[in-house]
């Protein structure tokens, strides 16, 4: 008892600290939005006509400038600078251009030319040739004096369109055929056509067990000490690689670390259950076979989660703005070139994120939690924790209600797996999407 009361304050005060320094930490919207909005400029010219509106905006030069304007300079990156430069018609504005210098020497003489603040003795292709980026290349051509024809390279054009076709399209038409779904469900629910849920079964652990699991295990040993226990090897393991694959070494082992503890915990716990009594599937219910039914069962799931999910986000950033303190990995994901540390990004959010946080949520603590709150209050408090233990005051609300979804999949079906599928399909898309739209 008195070992559960401390871990409860403990993960209490880590968590709310957590949450409140998020607020100060950036959120990856905006930069999410400015890379979105110079993929539009890039691949406007290969977007057919009809697909310009859906796909890239009425104007997306005005856009990205717009977005441009309303980002403190110091925030902005040598590339950004030179874009800003190169896009900018108003003086004022180009007036505080001037006074910033990018940090690449190489880049100076380009940055000098936009600015007509010196002629730096090289000829327009010359200078093209110091761009970092065919976008660049092609807004400098224009301002020095070329023609849209002239400037044109089709090739990186054709390649950004498809990728924002993609990534605009696909998650578009999830939205619709998951709301399709959401309302035959709702139909279906309303004629009493749904079929009953199945028992829900529970491991016989009690409250404090779960006191102990998430806030002692996940929260104090996960969170806080395990860090710092594995920081030293980390960096030791890190030594000598690039700065890209160590940050995937460090997420990958991180994570991996996180879920020791608690998974530690919650085999011994299991351990001590009257093992005459384990119901068939065991006490988390896996029951992995057959597959292609947890796969249809996860992905109908994440169809029909997609729009509340997204509805909600739009809510809070509509009424209450951005609040900041983004997953750190998705600015990682959307930052990184290196495929073997994308790789280990992938495999830490798409694989070992479902396995573990399914597991602790959805596997133990939803059924417990139902033993003594029933299935709703279940679903709620299971959800709010799930949410809660991701430290984002910005993505509280998002990620409440996919903890619903999941919740609710799990009671529906009676069975572990199809949340696994259901979360790495989550995680999975915002991973390609990220990846689509970065660089």
């Amino acid at each position: 008892m008195f070992l559960a009361f401390v871990s409860l304050v403990l993960a209490t005060l880590v968590w709310i600290l957590g949450l409140v320094d998020s607020f100060g930490k950036p959120s990856v919207a905006p930069v999410l939005s400015l890379e979105q909005q110079e993929l539009s400029l890039l691949a406007q010219p290969e977007v057919p006509e009809p697909l310009q509106p859906l796909v890239v905006g009425a104007d997306p030069t005005a856009a990205l400038l717009r977005t441009l304007r309303e980002t403190p300079l110091d925030r902005l990156d040598d590339r950004q600078i030179l874009l800003f430069t190169a896009l900018e018609q108003d003086e004022s504005f180009k007036q505080s251009l001037r006074q910033v210098s990018v940090s690449q020497p190489e880049l100076i003489p380009l940055q000098q030319a936009l600015n007509g603040t010196k002629a730096p003795g090289l000829d327009r292709s010359e200078l093209l040739a110091l761009a970092p980026d065919p976008l660049i290349r092609r807004v400098g051509c224009q301002a020095l004096g070329g023609s849209a024809a002239d400037c044109m390279d089709p090739a990186p054009a054709a390649a950004a369109a498809r990728r924002l076709i993609v990534s605009e399209v696909f998650p578009l038409a999830a939205l619709i055929l998951g709301g399709l779904l959401l309302l035959r469900h709702g139909w279906q629910l309303l004629r009493r056509r749904l079929p009953p849920w199945p028992p829900l079964v529970s491991a016989p652990l009690g409250p404090l067990d779960m006191v102990l699991l998430v806030a002692g295990g996940f929260v104090v040993l996960g969170e806080v000490l395990v860090p710092l226990l594995i920081a030293p090897f980390t960096g030791w393991l890190s030594r000598g690689l690039s700065p890209a694959l160590t940050q995937g070494v460090t997420v990958l082992l991180g994570y991996a670390a996180l879920a020791v503890p608690p998974l530690l915990i919650l085999r011994q716990q299991l351990s001590q259950c009257d093992q005459e009594a384990l119901p068939p599937g065991g006490w988390l219910q896996w029951q992995v076979r057959p597959i292609h039914s947890a796969v249809l069962q996860g992905a109908r799931g994440w169809l029909m989660v997609m729009p509340p999910v997204v509805l909600s986000g739009w809510l809070v950033s509509r009424w209450i703005g951005d609040q900041g303190g983004s997953n750190p990995l998705l600015e990682i994901v959307l930052n990184s070139r290196d495929p073997l540390a994308l790789s280990l990004l992938a495999i830490t959010a798409v694989v070992l994120a479902p396995l573990f946080e399914e597991t602790v949520f959805r596997g133990v603590l939803l059924p417990v939690l139902g033993r003594s709150l029933g299935r709703s209050g279940s679903v709620l408090v299971s959800a709010l924790v799930f949410a809660i233990a991701h430290l984002s005051i910005g993505e509280l609300p998002p990620l409440l209600v996919l903890g619903l979804g999941l919740a609710l999949l799990r009671l529906s079906t009676g069975r572990l797996f199809p949340c696994v599928v259901m979360h790495a399909l989550w995680n999975g898309v915002t991973f390609l999407n990220l990846l689509l739209l970065g660089g």
